[in-house]
């Protein structure tokens, strides 16, 4: 791993085929997100906070030469380069799935992705929670203009040659810092700033998630008043590399994956997890799976009209 002015460097042959956008694409919020980019050469670059500072990366596949070339700038770059291959989910095991009993566009996405695709861990609970908290019962365009608005005004400059305009996820720190008006400005109400504040004041600790088995995980994170099951399976798909944890609570999901299985145009968390139960402990599986196939219960009635909080 040679390190230098253009950054540390590691090339890696996992022996089988890896699509890094489609693997870290749920860490992006949305196309203006300032930790995330995909540049016109296919690269992914990505912004993360380690534990030994900010990190910038640039992830590229090589698929003719079996490769995946990272570099990375910044204080962290030794650290998010030796977690490369967990990153990209290295080390989730999906023997065991078994594709057969799903309807036919989900075996096809499972064809088309299954090689490539795997859960991620990025290891980085904090920053995962942070947008997880914002997305709390708000549209996206919320969530995402919120973690915008933070990133910009309380996080830092990417290091390293960047894209312009990315940024380093805040640190506990910086979040604890930030007065009052600037949640009100960034669109996030008392409830959602007060349990980014709690997540903040026991980072440490949640951090140690990464390395805690996934029940006693979801344990600790859900300790945490405002952090429920929907946050912690969003945290745990994410920085935790489960496999298993099915985003229950969320107000579209149910919907979308009982349509996916059955056809049926109602669904609930009950349904969902009737259907989900023999896929155990690939359930988190089956939800990316219908993700990937671009599986929407047909829409009905007019959509939620985003709220805006922030002073005129």
């Amino acid at each position: 791993m040679p390190s230098d002015d253009l950054g540390v460097t590691r090339v890696w042959r996992p022996g089988r085929p890896v699509d890094p956008v489609t693997i870290l694409g749920p860490l992006a919020r949305g196309r203006a997100d300032p930790a995330y980019r995909l540049d016109p050469g296919g690269a992914l670059w990505r912004t993360t906070r380690t534990p030994e500072g900010p990190a910038t990366v640039r992830i590229t596949a090589r698929p003719a030469e079996g490769t995946v070339e990272q570099v990375a700038w910044g204080p962290g770059a030794a650290w998010a380069t030796d977690r490369l291959p967990i990153t990209l989910g290295d080390g989730d095991d999906p023997a065991g799935f078994v594709a057969d009993a799903l309807p036919p566009v989900l075996r096809e996405a499972w064809r088309r992705h299954g090689r490539s695709w795997r859960v991620p861990a990025t290891g980085r609970v904090l920053e995962a929670l942070l947008a997880a908290v914002l997305e709390q019962k708000v549209t996206g365009r919320e969530s995402r203009r919120a973690w915008r608005y933070l990133l910009v005004r309380h996080g830092e400059r990417a290091p390293g040659p960047a894209p312009d305009g990315m940024r380093v996820p805040p640190s506990a720190s910086a979040l604890r810092r930030v007065p009052s008006w600037e949640w009100h400005r960034a669109g996030v109400e008392g409830v959602r700033s007060q349990t980014v504040l709690r997540c903040a004041a026991v980072a440490d600790r949640l951090e140690e998630c990464a390395d805690l088995p996934s029940d006693a995980a979801r344990a600790r994170l859900t300790s945490v008043p405002g952090v429920g099951p929907w946050t912690a399976a969003e945290v745990a798909q994410r920085a935790l590399g489960d496999a298993d944890a099915v985003s229950f609570g969320d107000f579209h999901l149910a919907h979308h994956l009982v349509y996916a299985l059955t056809g049926e145009t109602d669904g609930d968390d009950e349904r969902m997890a009737a259907l989900l139960a023999p896929y155990a402990p690939h359930r988190y599986r089956v939800q990316r799976l219908v993700e990937l196939a671009g599986v929407q219960r047909p829409a009905r009635g007019p959509r939620i009209t985003p709220r805006d909080i922030r002073p005129l």
